[in-house]
């Protein structure tokens, strides 16, 4: 192993780790949000950390799909590997998820969305399996 791979395996661990702790944030956020309907300013507040979270999202989202390819790409990394094909129907599920979320947030903001928390609280746990699944593909190689 190269220096410079390891380089570039450790900081997409690191980006990857940050997206996932947005990813599991935001939706956390819109359950509190679900169960504030009500302009005022616990409402207002709620939805800064949402959008300041969001915002911060986006570079973390980028980086860890950069330093993501590097490996694939770079290094072959999962080349030709069944779990490799796995692991990318996972990002690209987590990338369909990220945006869900941003538009989740638009709906939030302009009060148009009518999810209750309960539905909130279900879609906060995709990025929970799809973080164990994408572990297990990637330590476990199963196939």
């Amino acid at each position: 192993m190269s220096t410079g791979y390891l380089w570039i395996k450790a900081l997409h661990i690191v980006f990857v780790t940050s997206w996932f702790a947005g990813l599991f944030y935001l939706p956390r956020i819109f359950v509190n949000l679900a169960m504030v309907p009500e302009p005022g300013a616990e409402r207002d507040r709620l939805l800064l950390m949402a959008r300041k979270l969001w915002r911060f999202m986006q570079p973390l989202m980028g980086l860890a799909l950069l330093f993501g390819l590097w490996l694939w790409l770079g290094y072959g990394v999962g080349a030709a590997s069944g779990w490799m094909h796995a692991k990318l129907a996972i990002v690209v599920l987590l990338l369909v998820y990220h945006h869900l979320c941003g538009r989740l947030l638009k709906r939030l903001e302009r009060g148009a969305d009518s999810h209750s928390h309960v539905w909130f609280r279900w879609f906060n746990e995709a990025p929970v399996i799809a973080l164990v699944i994408s572990v297990i593909l990637v330590v476990v190689k199963p196939f």
